[in-house]
Order: structure tokens, then sequence, then C-alpha cells
């Protein structure tokens, strides 16, 4: 079926706001820091899958009712970007609300889950940016999919700008905690000062961050190819085979996540010959991170092989090695970067190289309602630039009993690498028969 077809199966959509449920005060303003508004071009969608046994005794009052107290703590996210005189963007704390969206889908949850029509996923979660309106551009939009069967899906639409994928986890699980009548751990988060400057500018040039032609107030970067999703599990035998093909008995292994990134690192090589991705981007959570409930503080870094390395010949081991290890934080150059421009420049960071986000500790499965976690749940981002993005997702836990936990990888390509990488993933253990 066709995007066209499926886009008609969702239909009665409503639209209304939500917002705290107090007034969060007058002349209240956020400022992003400089790696938050690096970030300001992508958009990050996360979609939640109920059964009908949870969504029966959901009622959208409900779940509205319940959202007063969680943006209580979260007002930031309610309110509206404006610019300073300089040019600088920042979040007017106006209490302006999130957009919420109901809509209903004409086809059972399990029809849609088993169509794996991944570019169809956009159906279920706002794909609007910010701009070209600023002061009426939400930074969050929740829609609520009806399914026939009774089940449910929660689809946020997050700005990058405001948070990394941890923080936007963290985001919706405090919403269950608020459904579940639990009081939020966290404090209320204290919107930003201006960030004072701290120097003439960076020493070098991020690699991690490219710029471009200047974006205005219509916040989405620009493509110069047509860039397609597509979506696999890997699971835990299959991992487990990975691990063993490429370090053998060895005990001296790297992470899971580097040793499959290192696989696709080698097949997108193969797919792009004599243009290579001989330097990629690592994200991955900063444990040592502040207590602010919002912010990017992902650690991003960037992993150069060198002009001499043919990445498609290169051995497995090799590659992973050097992601665990050769990883350079440049999140201090990013910062200095947009700093050196006010935090005018625009700049983007997925796609600038390919880049491989690790989410495995996003608990997007400890959202909880009604004592039930979601069936499923599937990320992915808007704005990605022509060098494409991999994200490794975890699988619910559980679900695999013996050996390492599974994976989901969602991979954001040119549409004419997606077509070749397929033959490439299979050969190498990645893709099955049924996942073409």
């Amino acid at each position: 079926m066709g995007f066209a077809q499926e886009e008609s199966l969702v239909y009665d959509l409503r639209l209304s706001s939500v917002g705290p449920g107090r007034v969060s005060g007058t002349d209240v303003f956020h400022n992003p820091a400089g790696l938050d508004l690096a970030m300001k071009l992508h958009y990050l969608r996360m979609i939640y899958f109920f059964d009908s046994d949870v969504a029966q005794s959901l009622s959208i009052m409900h779940i509205k009712e319940r959202m007063f107290p969680w943006f209580n703590h979260y007002f930031i996210t309610c309110g509206r970007f404006r610019r300073s005189e300089t040019g600088r963007p920042f979040i007017k704390c106006n209490d302006c609300g999130a957009r919420f969206i109901e809509a209903k889908y004409d086809k059972t949850l399990d029809e849609w889950l088993e169509m794996k029509d991944w570019g169809s996923y956009k159906l279920l979660a706002s794909q609007q940016v910010i701009g070209p309106e600023l002061f009426f551009s939400p930074p969050i939009l929740l829609q609520v999919t009806h399914f026939r069967c009774g089940g449910i899906s929660l689809g946020l639409s997050w700005a990058h700008i405001l948070g990394d994928p941890f923080a936007a986890s963290e985001f919706i699980n405090n919403w269950g905690r608020c459904m579940n009548y639990l009081d939020l751990t966290k404090p209320i988060n204290i919107p930003r000062p201006i960030p004072r400057p701290t120097g003439t500018g960076p020493q070098m040039d991020p690699v991690c961050a490219k710029p471009v032609d200047p974006v205005g107030d219509h916040w989405i970067p620009p493509n110069n190819c047509k860039m397609v999703t597509f979506s696999f599990q890997v699971t835990g035998s299959q991992m487990n085979y990975l691990q063993a093909q490429i370090w053998g008995p060895s005990a001296d292994q790297t992470p899971p996540f580097e040793s499959l990134c290192a696989v696709i690192w080698h097949c997108v090589a193969q797919v792009r010959p004599g243009f290579e991705p001989n330097t990629v981007t690592i994200c991955k959570p900063d444990p040592s991170h502040g207590n602010d409930i919002i912010g990017n503080n992902q650690v991003i870094s960037k992993v150069e092989a060198g002009s001499e390395f043919s990445m498609s010949d290169t051995n497995f081991r090799v590659l992973a090695s050097m992601l665990a290890e050769q990883g350079i934080d440049e999140r201090n150059l990013i910062e200095e970067a947009m700093e050196k421009d006010e935090g005018v420049a625009d700049f983007y960071v997925y796609g600038a190289n390919l880049t491989f986000v690790d989410l495995e500790e996003t608990n997007v499965y400890e959202l909880e309602l009604k004592g039930k976690k979601p069936r499923f749940v599937y990320t992915t981002l808007q704005g990605v630039g022509d060098e494409g993005v991999v994200l490794v997702m975890p699988w619910p836990k559980g679900a695999n009993k013996n050996g390492s936990d599974g994976k989901f990888v969602t991979m954001i390509l040119p549409e004419d690498q997606i077509v070749k990488i397929k033959p490439e993933l299979k050969i190498n253990g990645l893709l099955l028969e049924g996942d073409f």
C-alpha cells in the first residue's frame, strides 16, 4: 500500500493545546546553550504502542488532566521561540502549551506492526517543524492515535533544541509517573540565562557539526537527495553470533553497540565506492551530566580513520576498536563555534558525517500505563543530513531469554543507498530474509 493510501486511513484529526496547571510567571525566558542551538535543525520522533487492555481505561480527558502537573515541571517546553536583538534564539516561557492531536486509524495495531512500512510511521507523530513563524510553533507536539482494535499509539514530536533523546525519554517517562499519580523526583527546570562568552572562538572547526546557509526562521536543513528510513531487529542470537565472529573466544571484546556499528560502517562503505565514510560521528549518553531535566548533554565524538584506510576492506575488529577507543569529544568545539557567532549561525550534526547514535540507555520501555509497558517503541529523526544516521535502540527487556539483549536499528540514508545496503546487511548476518 502506498503512502498516500496509508495517509487516507488516518482520519478524524482533532487539535488542541495543553499547558502547565499553574502560571509560570511573567518575563521568564530560557536561553538554550550553544550545543542546544547546534541541534535546532533536528527533531526527534518517538512512538509508543499500547494494546487495547491499557487503552480502554484511558480517556482523552484523563490523559490531558494528568498533563497539567507534568507541565508544571516542564513549563519551558510549553513556551515559544523568539529572537533577541542580536538574533540569538530563546524561549519565552509564556505557557502557550504543547499541541495535542487526536486521530483514528482504520486498521488494528497488529496489522500496523506487521506491515513494517517504516515511512508510514510519520503518520503517528506530527512532522511539524519550528517556523517559519517562531511565535506560532510549539517545540513539542503529542499525538494519540486510536487503532480499530482499541489499541493506541502515543507519538512525541520533540524539537532537539530542547534536549537530547535521553531528556526526551525521561520527559515521557515522567508523564507516565503523573498518569500513575506519582510525584516527580527531579526538580523543576530553572530557565538558563544567556551564556557568557568563553573566548575568541574555537581553535579549530568541529568535524561533527557542519554549517549550512542561513535558514532564517524555518528550522530544517536542506538535503541534496531524498532520505529514506529503514528499520530492522537484530536478535540476541544474532548479536551473540556477531560478537563471536568478530572477536572469537577473546574476553577483550568491545560492547555490542560498537561491534554492530562496525559492521554497518563496513556495509555503508561497500555501497559508496570512491566516497567511503572515513570519518564518522558517535553520539552516546553522558553519565556525568547535571540535574537539568532538559538540555543536550549526550557525548558527540568524531572517529577519523584516515584517508589511507579502505573501510570496506578493514577488519571488523579494527573498526569496532576504533569506535570504542578513538572517539574525540567535540562538544566544547561545537559550543565555541556556536558562541563565536552569538548563537545565530545554523549548524547540523546528524548526517554531517555518517552518524551512529547509541540509544540503548534511553529507558523507553520504562513508561508504564496501568501497570503495563509499551508493546513496542519506535524512534526516528527528522532533519538528517545527506551522510545519514544509524540509531541503535534497545529491544524490550526479557524478550530474549539467553545471551545478549536484542537491538532495534533504524537507518536514515539516501534512497539509492538504502536499496544497495540491504544485501550487504544480509551477507553480514544483520538482516534476515523476512526483513527485506
